[in-house]
């Protein structure tokens, strides 16, 4: 496909189908559907977090806010980094995206230190299921950091999946895992035809709370 015929409508009908547009490069002109065989996901109710990491959302070593610089997040993403050298994240994904923000159907949780974005992850949202994108991490944690805030807020808005994508090392020790695509696609209708709502303001406290919950059913 040519990258002038990506837009909201056509990613609303990729997402509740089970596909999602990835580019060969960050100046690639092509854009191909993909469509796993096994699919990453975090189940809601697996979702691990190791003891370090809690102490460092807990003492709130970032400041974390949504939706504030959700454009800023994308560019982040599509930053080369060590490890990978380029980017599945070309300008028009970049707009796409962005106007999938502004009506509401993506997200961003940012990271931010002394005033500075130093991390975070965007995704799709539609119905109770959210779609991770991708992250991006210019301080130690920021990027779990900004995935246990999500998850603390996917769980409170009543969502009922958080696709991966894939599994990545970063993914797995949070408890993401991979399902045969029939078994996603299952998962996929019962989470469009549920209602959620992605709490934009949530404190710190609650996420404290949630990570209690945790350890209290581990």
């Amino acid at each position: 496909m040519s990258q002038r015929s990506l837009n909201v409508e056509i990613l609303l009908r990729a997402y509740t189908a089970g596909v999602f547009p990835m580019a060969d490069s960050r100046q690639g002109r092509k854009l191909y559907w993909v469509d796993p065989e096994w699919r990453g996901i975090i189940p809601l109710d697996g979702f691990h977090v190791p003891r370090r990491l809690r102490r460092t959302v807990r003492r709130g070593a970032f400041d974390v806010r949504c939706d504030t610089a959700f454009r800023a997040v994308i560019a982040a993403c599509a930053e080369p980094s060590p490890g990978r050298e380029d980017s599945w994240i070309t300008a028009e994904i970049v707009n796409a995206y962005s106007e999938m923000f502004q009506r509401g159907l993506a997200h961003s949780v940012e990271c931010w230190r002394d005033g500075e974005l130093v991390g975070g992850l965007y995704g799709v949202s539609i119905g109770g299921a959210f779609f991770g994108e991708s992250m991006f991490s210019r301080a130690t944690d920021a990027s779990k950091v900004a995935l246990v805030h999500l998850m603390a807020r996917l769980v409170a808005g009543g969502y009922r999946l958080l696709d991966t994508q894939f599994i990545t090392e970063h993914l797995a020790q949070f408890g993401a895992i991979e399902v045969p695509r029939r078994s996603y696609r299952r998962m996929l209708a019962a989470a469009l035809g549920a209602k959620a709502d992605f709490p934009v303001d949530f404190p710190l406290a609650r996420v404290s709370a949630y990570l209690q919950s945790l350890t209290q059913t581990s």
